[in-house]
């Protein structure tokens, strides 16, 4: 406790300033108690406390966090001078608690450079970068004289928000007052330049600096590393005379930022050879990293064995470093061995997002849902990992179900959070749970570029067109190149080539550059049109106007012009004079056009070709069978189903699906597993009587088996489309649009008979399948019956 007197100043005998020395020494060695004991001592004997032993005693409590006492102790000097206030001042700055320092600065008669330059480091060091920019301000405006102490923390705050233009005018005043010269000064300029990506101006102050530090040189460096150019940081490290350990950091570091990771590995050997720094904690982070996008585990153990032999102190980032590197290079289990000898709960986002990645390339995600579940700090990205991880590998119910807990108890979603779950919706077509993260986007203003773009998708692949157009045209000026060519690739896939074409043309006139990615859409949108001439036209315009070289996508669209169009002899000359060879997708577009064409000669040379490259295909050994059954060959068709049994090669099953109160049904051919089989079955025989009633004729030849037509008919009646239709109109309201998806492509029969299902229930039938929408509607079908 404070020992205090109730005397009179001028009824004390003796002066206390000898005592001085001794609470000096006691301040060096740290000796808190001898201090206070010099304190009462001095009380009990009755002395004058003068202002120089009160300044100091007010230094010692605050040091040692004795506020209170500190405070007390000013509060109880009889005179006090400038120093007495700076010191407390001081002391509340330094400790962070910037509204106390506040109102003593502002109780303050009188206040020197030091006050104010003390108020703007305390502003700066708890990241109140603003506050104390206007606080230089403000102390330029009282005619107080700042000092080079005060210039590096403004400069210092200024680089922190990249306030160029004040900036500019702090260096103005550090001209005028001659501290150019100053070299911490001249150091927190160029850091000040380099935030600001002045490269330039920041050089120009460094050529100037008659004196140089080391850390001079380090802020060029570090400059030149963020700014990508690590030859010009490789130059002035060169330059250097001497280095420290910051200067090679800044140089590994560099090149791992830049993605030149075997350079920042051969840089740490470098340093290793060199000898003029040991590795710190933050050099083994950067090269770990480094190893782990390389993918090189045996380095990365030989540096884990380093940091053990070196005794090297494991701090929770260099374990997080750790963790990333094993989980990215194939270390996974050596990465759950380290997560298990720390504290699962400190783990931070980087390295969780790495292990993730690790356990979903061994499609075991188990693991890292229980690491989710321990963390501490599960903050947006860490949410936005695991959702992720789960659509990746195949289980969007368990990314819905995260994602609903996320709104419900975890923090805000951010855009990539909305842009992942929208691609959920996507591939499930569930427009119900995208309409409402729509609302939630709308809401929270989180209606970015990137997740009107998902939006776009999420509408179009959910079969709503107009939807998609809908939010196409909110994004007004902000429109990039992502943007248009989604929309050209929605309108081309439900079968409106034209309007993709018009829109293709707009965004060419209004000064956009399309992509490969918008070519393959625009050229997409001609075939399923039937617009030969005009694919051609833009396949020409991609390379002579926007001088972009065809991929293989762009030559698998062209094959698939010609093939779709029944031009079998032009997609041939097509490839023999392609500078690469035709992919699978190429392949199966001209074996596709063969079936609809029946050209069985060249459906075995591209099902050769297709079998060539991919000898598990079961798609070439369908295709090639269904070739032959339409022209009748049914012994060769035999042969390729018998060649495809020895092979063990299993044919792609076909399904559709639907969601229907938050819940995916699917159904197979004659599937009878669903719960409600009987109604389903009911409805299909129904909606098959009523239809061949209105004039229907089963394609027959769609059942590509040699058995009798009745049977042939019953198989057909039970198609997975037909079934998840018949399911749909016994689950949702009269009147509401059917959405239907289809792993496979529609087969003839059940394009005919949707179209007079579509007009005897009155209802919009949406089907996509693995290549388009189809909109069935008054017994007319979006396609025109060319797809």
């Amino acid at each position: 406790m404070l020992l205090t007197r109730p005397q009179s100043v001028l009824s004390r005998p003796l002066l206390s300033e000898p005592y001085t020395s001794l609470l000096q020494t006691c301040l060096r060695t740290e000796n808190i108690s001898a201090g206070r004991s010099i304190h009462a001592h001095v009380i009990k004997a009755g002395l004058q406390l003068g202002v120089y032993f009160t300044n100091n005693l007010i230094h010692f409590y605050s040091k040692f966090g004795f506020f209170s006492d500190a405070h007390l102790v000013f509060d109880e000097m009889p005179l006090k001078n400038i120093f007495s206030w700076n010191s407390l001042l001081s002391m509340y700055a330094k400790a962070g608690m910037t509204q106390v320092a506040n109102n003593v600065f502002d109780k303050m008669p009188e206040r020197d450079s030091v006050s104010w330059t003390t108020m703007i480091v305390g502003f700066n060091q708890v990241g109140d970068f603003e506050r104390a920019v206007c606080l230089f301000l403000e102390m330029l405006r009282f005619g107080v004289p700042p000092s080079h102490f005060t210039f590096t923390n403004v400069l210092s705050s200024c680089a922190a928000l990249e306030a160029l233009d004040i900036g500019r005018k702090v260096h103005t005043f550090v001209v005028k007052l001659g501290l150019s010269s100053v070299v911490p000064v001249a150091n927190s300029l160029i850091n000040m330049y380099g935030k600001s990506r002045e490269a330039v101006t920041a050089k120009a102050v460094f050529n100037r600096m008659r004196l140089r530090s080391v850390s001079s040189w380090n802020s060029m460096i570090t400059l030149y590393a963020q700014s990508g150019r690590m030859d010009l940081a490789l130059d002035q490290l060169e330059q250097m005379e001497e280095r420290s350990i910051v200067s090679w950091n800044a140089m590994i570091a560099g090149y791992n930022q830049n993605d030149m990771n075997q350079e920042a590995m051969e840089f740490f050997s470098r340093m290793l050879k060199d000898q003029s720094a040991a590795p710190d904690t933050f050099t083994f982070t950067s090269v770990l990293s480094a190893c782990g996008y390389l993918g090189r585990l045996d380095v990365g153990k030989q540096i884990h064995s380093h940091i053990i032999r070196t005794e090297q102190s494991l701090h929770m980032h260099l374990v997080n470093a750790l963790i990333s590197m094993y989980s990215k290079s194939g270390g996974v289990e050596i990465a759950r061995r380290l997560v298990k000898q720390t504290v699962a709960t400190d783990l931070n986002v980087i390295s969780f997002t790495a292990l993730l990645e690790g356990y979903i390339k061994l499609g075991d995600l188990q693991p890292a849902r229980e690491i989710f579940e321990l963390m501490k700090n599960r903050d947006v990205i860490a949410w936005t990992a695991m959702i992720v991880g789960y659509e990746q590998n195949g289980f969007n119910s368990e990314a819905m179900d995260l994602f609903r807990l996320m709104l419900d108890k975890g923090p805000k979603p951010n855009n990539y959070t909305l842009a992942a779950v929208l691609s959920i919706c996507s591939t499930l077509a569930s427009l119900d749970n995208g309409k409402q993260i729509h609302c939630k986007a709308i809401k929270s203003g989180n209606l970015s570029v990137s997740v009107s773009n998902a939006l776009i998708t999420m509408y179009a692949k959910s079969g709503s067109i107009t939807g998609a157009r809908r939010v196409f045209d909110q994004i007004c000026q902000l429109k990039e190149t992502v943007s248009w060519t989604s929309m050209v690739i929605a309108l081309a896939q439900h079968g409106l080539g034209e309007e993709a074409i018009t829109l293709f043309e707009e965004m060419i006139n209004t000064g956009v550059k399309p992509d490969h990615i918008t070519y393959v859409g625009v050229i997409s949108a001609c075939t399923h049109a039937g617009l030969v001439e005009q694919g051609k036209q833009y396949f020409q315009w991609m390379q002579t106007k926007h001088l972009i070289q065809p991929t293989q996508s762009h030559y698998s669209c062209m094959i698939d012009l010609f093939a779709r169009a029944g031009l079998l002899q032009e997609a041939q000359e097509f490839i023999k004079h392609m500078p690469i060879d035709p992919d699978d997708i190429a392949w199966g577009s001209l074996l596709a056009a063969c079936k609809v064409h029946k050209d069985a000669e060249l459906a075995k040379i591209a099902a050769e070709r297709l079998l060539a490259t991919n000898p598990d295909n079961s798609g070439a050994y369908s295709a090639l069978a269904n070739v032959y059954s339409a022209c009748g060959r049914w012994n060769d068709a035999a042969k390729i189903w018998k060649s495809m049994k020895d092979k063990g090669v299993r044919k792609e099953q076909g399904f559709s699906w639907m969601y229907s109160k938050n819940k995916v049904h699917v159904f197979g051919a004659d599937d009878g597993l669903h719960p409600q089989r009987y109604e389903i079955y009911q409805m299909a025989a129904k909606l098959w009587k009523e239809i061949k009633k209105a004039g229907f004729v089963p394609d027959t030849q769609s059942v590509l088996h040699d058995i009798d037509d009745e049977l042939k008919e019953e198989l057909l009646s039970r198609h997975s489309e037909k079934l998840a239709i018949a399911f749909g109109l016994i689950s949702t309201p009269k009147n509401t649009t059917l959405r239907i998806m289809k792993n496979l492509r529609v087969c003839n029969d059940c394009h005919s008979a949707i179209k007079f299902i579509s007009k005897f229930v009155g209802r919009e039938i949406i089907v996509r399948d693995a290549t388009r929408f189809h909109h069935f509607r008054d017994g007319f079908c979006s396609c025109r019956d060319f797809w």
